[in-house]
């Protein structure tokens, strides 16, 4: 029998996919300190897998993982949309792909 230790977050329905698989899983419920900073770490592991591999497929984890950090500190996806929608209407989006490369005083 082998075991492969992952210790890090995983979505909701991993641990009956894994069952559904015929394998068996240990898992902790998170309190919500630990919670921030295993999302925290997902944040980190998700941008680095899109980092790697450049598709949509790492994106919506990167989108998921984002959501999820958004609701654990309090807020909806509704409001991060609007703070997201505020802040392009205030400074714009990245569409016109501008790289700023010096400001003179």
């Amino acid at each position: 029998m082998t075991e492969i230790m992952y210790n890090k977050l995983v979505r909701d329905k991993i641990p009956e996919i894994i069952e559904a698989d015929g394998k068996k899983c240990e898992i902790e419920i998170l309190s919500d300190e630990r919670y921030l900073k295993a999302l925290d770490a997902k944040l980190n592991e998700e941008l680095e897998e899109y980092h790697k591999d450049q598709n949509i497929e790492e994106l919506a984890d990167l989108l998921e993982v984002i959501y999820a950090c958004a609701e654990a500190r309090g807020a909806s996806k509704e409001e991060l949309e609007r703070v997201r929608a505020g802040k392009a209407e205030k400074r714009g989006g990245f569409a016109k792909k501008i790289f700023l490369k010096k400001v003179v005083e």
